[in-house]
């Protein structure tokens, strides 16, 4: 039979797999998409596509160029030159997650942290590239340069690509694997869907929480006006003057500006005995416009979901190197999260021929209502019991539009892109408040058996901050891809980001002098009222203004060229080999924004250029059997998070973090060996082995000051992580097991995957650090020998269900376990901080039935069965710190969607 190339989107790709076809080996160099096992109805998604598309959108161009070779392929990932994964919409729903980051930890080798944040193989998500279209995100989030993707509903996902060995059409960032996400695009028909549903957290729905009013509009993620910066503060933040009474302001300036800031609505903190139940609602439609010489789709999405989270929490910290006596601090803390996540998409599609057009229009919003009461002790303050209230609303937001063009020339291709994205956090009145009990006799503090707030620091205090952060990406890239000749293809491109980051956090203390006890016994509504701050004399001072730490101006600028040739070199030996330049220039600068005409704070400047090399050799060494073998180099970038000298408290762990100006870039040096056999269509076996070298690795050390737990970040000298996974996947009929009609069409499904993976940091004599420009014995920060941060030993994930394959009926038991896993260095030589993940098991069950001619979707989810808890512990011998401990909730939840 004749060879001949045929260029087909990865859409005719996968519906190639439903129609008789013979697919061989990708010869374009680029990832293709392994589409998952779609033989019916039960996975059909509510787009108006057709069964079993995914549709993948990556650098160096979307579409896959499939040579006939006359031999039937019945897996398509076996076609791809690089080691990917694919998520489709009907893996997505398989799996019932509400965002991508959920589905993504059921990948091979993959985990989340933090709820969003994605670690592959045990690497940190510094190490994790995440893309939207081929194009790069900025990130929402201050403590990350990394987009957390649980801010990506999965209605607007198409399919998510993973891929874990390096090739140079992908940025050079790529320490351990790239995670693309591929918007929904042109519906195969007209459609409209309606979808709604309930959940219940045992708990937090209907238990005990705290809360704060807020604004009236809080339920739909947007703030009504109640937390805008009142005027005469907006005018003395843009003034250039630290708010401090003589620098330009009077105490009657100061008065005033405190007066506005009353704002009750924002600082009580009020019991809920019965928190709501969980709920999430949307719309997705879909139109699609035949024409001469194609077709033009319109697809459109909206969504909101609104969920509680309840933590009863125990918090400690160890002064002790070997964690022994009572713990320094211990807090019972109860935090109660309302997040509202609103997400729209506009896209539009265009076919003309063998051309493709798409414009990609996305819109997020995260915001994250945070409530907090805590009760403890400090052993730095005696018999004393210790009240912390802290009530905060972070908003987060993404906007991103993306223009794609995909021309096809026959044996010429030519991919362009250029995107612009924007992202926003607000954190407006993050208010704390501290009050003391000293627990003495009445003679010696006729309040002793009383909680008091004196505003003075020896016996309670008030804060209040006001963050933005504002950051920009514009991106543009350009590849060509030639066939030279049958089986190979030479493929060359560009690819320019520009990245600015502004960030601002302004920080207040209110103080006061000599106020009556009465007074300090107020509620922080009335202990913050005009009438105390006229009657008692209470000042403003901004503690922001004192160490330059109050506003950066940060930047990356990445220039980059690659050239990657695939070619069959031999029967059933392929290569893909390319280069990579990369030019990087990164920037953290402090903004003198009180004209002091200097800083303490170390600029940041790193500017290098790198050749990054990679090849992937795939040998087929039977039929169905195959090896593949890899080697690259790549980098990994700091983060702005661990750059920037500004204190920002993590809302999920609670704890502070700052960052270091001088780290540098770490280098890596990948190789993997693979083999994998496809048995039978859309079933496999892998099994793999990898290897990393990494110099100055970033991680993460903890110091205590004030009793206060944080975390900053720093270069270890040198680290290797190596390890292995394996992946199955099968299906069994099941028709044969009976004569009823009920057995006839279905299917067991059998998905597992396990990691096992080690690594080392090695420091020695002679090695050094750097911390804000000063040079320092690295064995100060890290232990020779101690694992990576983020690593686990062993990653399992395990899927058993049934469904059916003439229509939607799907039961499916998922289960996952990862190991403890290293969250940050002990402070002071003390045991390291680890996290225990452990096992959780969920149900999901889907059901579609047709009433009055319309296809109705009930789901049903049940999480956590087993009930684990969330545990951040240090441990020495039989001694045991938890700096984090809590129940998480079992969660059960329902859903329906009805399709037009």
């Amino acid at each position: 039979m004749t060879k001949r190339p045929i260029f087909a989107s990865l859409l005719l790709l996968s519906s190639a797999l439903v129609a008789p076809a013979a697919l061989a080996q990708d010869a374009s160099g680029e990832p293709a998409a392994e589409t998952p096992p779609v033989a019916s109805d039960a996975s059909e998604p509510d787009d108006g596509t057709a069964e079993g598309e995914a549709d993948v959108s990556i650098p160096g161009g979307a579409d896959a160029e499939i040579v006939v070779t006359g031999r039937f392929t019945p897996n398509i990932v076996r076609a791809t030159p690089e080691v990917v994964s694919v998520l489709s919409s009907a893996d997505i729903a398989r799996t019932g997650e509400g965002d991508i980051a959920g589905s993504l930890q059921r990948v091979t080798g993959l985990s989340v942290v933090g709820g969003g944040f994605v670690y592959v193989r045990g690497l940190g998500d510094r190490y994790s590239l995440a893309l939207l279209n081929g194009s790069p995100l900025p990130s929402p989030e201050p403590l990350k340069r990394v987009v957390p993707l649980d801010i990506f509903p999965s209605n607007v996902i198409d399919s998510t690509l993973v891929q874990k060995s390096y090739s140079a059409n992908f940025p050079g960032e790529f320490g351990g694997g790239v995670i693309n996400l591929t918007t929904k695009a042109i519906p195969r028909e007209s459609f409209l869907t309606v979808s709604g549903g309930i959940g219940w957290d045992s708990e937090t729905t209907n238990q005990l929480g705290y809360t704060y009013y807020g604004s009236d509009t809080d339920w739909t993620g947007f703030d009504d006006g109640t937390r805008d910066i009142p005027p005469l503060l907006k005018a003395a933040l843009a003034s250039g003057k630290p708010i401090l009474e003589g620098a330009d302001f009077t105490q009657d300036d100061l008065e005033a500006i405190q007066m506005e800031l009353v704002n009750a609505e924002t600082s009580l903190l009020q019991q809920n005995d019965h928190i709501p139940v969980n709920w999430s609602a949307g719309l997705t439609g879909g139109l699609n416009i035949p024409l001469a010489n194609g077709e033009l789709g319109i697809i459109a999405t909206a969504g909101i979901s609104n969920k509680w989270r309840t933590r009863d929490t125990l918090q400690q910290v160890s002064l002790n190197q070997d964690l022994s006596g009572d713990p320094q601090t211990s807090y019972n803390r109860v935090i109660t999260d309302n997040r509202v996540v609103v997400n729209g998409l506009l896209g539009f599609g265009l076919e003309l021929g063998d051309h493709k057009f798409r414009w990609t229009n996305l819109y997020i919003r995260d915001s994250l209502k945070q409530s907090r009461l805590g009760l403890g002790t400090d052993r730095n303050q005696s018999e004393r019991d210790i009240l912390k209230q802290d009530t905060a609303w972070f908003e987060r937001q993404l906007i991103n539009t993306q223009l794609v063009a995909e021309l096809d020339f026959d044996r010429f291709q030519i991919d362009l892109r250029g995107a612009y994205a924007k992202t926003q956090r607000e954190a407006p009145y993050e208010r704390g408040f501290t009050y003391v009990r000293t627990n003495l006799p009445a003679e010696q503090d006729p309040t002793g058996d009383k909680f008091v707030n004196d505003l003075g620091g020896n016996r309670g205090d008030a804060t209040i901050a006001f963050s933005d952060l504002n950051e920009e990406l514009w991106s543009g890239g350009v590849d060509l891809s030639y066939e030279l000749a049958p089986q190979i293809t030479a493929t060359v491109g560009y690819a320019y980001t520009d990245t600015s980051r502004i960030a601002v956090r302004r920080a207040f203390q209110f103080r006061a002098q000599n106020l009556p006890i009465a007074v300090q016994q107020l509620r922080p509504d009335y202990l913050l009222s005009d009438a105390s701050i006229q009657l008692y004399n209470i000042a403003l001072v901004e503690t922001s203004a004192q160490d330059g730490t109050a506003a950066f101006d940060a930047g990356l600028t990445t220039h980059a060229g690659y050239a990657q040739l695939q070619a069959e070199i031999a029967s059933g030996m392929n290569v893909n080999v390319g280069v990579r330049y990369e030019d990087g220039k990164q920037t953290v600068v402090p903004i003198d924004l009180f004209g002091t005409g200097g800083s303490a704070i170390v600029q940041t400047n790193i500017k290098n250029d790198y050749w990054l090399p990679a090849v992937t050799l795939t040998w087929e060494v039977a039929p169905d059997m195959q090896v593949r073998m890899n080697a690259s180099n790549t980098i990994a970038r700091p983060q702005f998070r661990e750059l920037i000298a500004q204190i920002y408290q993590d809302p999920e762990s609670n704890r502070l973090f700052r960052g270091n100006p001088s780290l540098i870039d770490s280098e890596l040096w990948n190789a993997e060996l693979r083999y994998e056999w496809y048995f039978a269509k859309d079933q496999r076996l892998t099994a793999a082995g990898f290897f990393k070298k990494i110099d100055s690795p970033i991680e993460a050390y903890t110091s205590i000051a004030d009793s206060s737990v944080n975390t900053s970040f720093a270069n270890a000298p040198k680290a290797l992580l190596y390890g292995g996974e394996v992946e199955v996947q099968k299906y069994f009929a099941l028709d044969g097991m009976s004569d009823g009609a009920f057995w006839a069409s279905r299917r067991l499904v059998l998905i597992g995957n396990y990691t096992f993976t080690q690594s080392e940091i090695q420091v020695g004599a002679g090695d050094t650090t750097v911390i804000n420009g000063v040079v320092q014995d690295a064995r100060n920060f890290f232990f020779d020998g101690s694992p990576l941060t983020g690593q686990s030993d062993h990653l399992v994930n395990f899927q058993i269900g049934l469904e059916d394959q003439d229509k939607l009926s799907q039961q499916t038991i998922l289960v996952t376990y990862a190991s403890p896993r290293v969250t940050s260095r002990g402070p002071s030589g003390q045991p390291d901080i680890r996290e225990k993940p452990g096992i959780s098991v969920d149900f999901v069950a889907r059901q579609g039935i047709n009433l009055l001619n319309k296809e109705i979707e009930l789901k049903f989810e049940a999480r956590n069965l087993t009930g684990r808890k969330y545990q951040e512990v240090q441990e020495s011998g039989d001694n045991r710190i938890f700096l984090n401990r809590y129940k998480l909730g079992r969660t059960f939840s329902l859903s329906a969607s009805l399709k037009f």
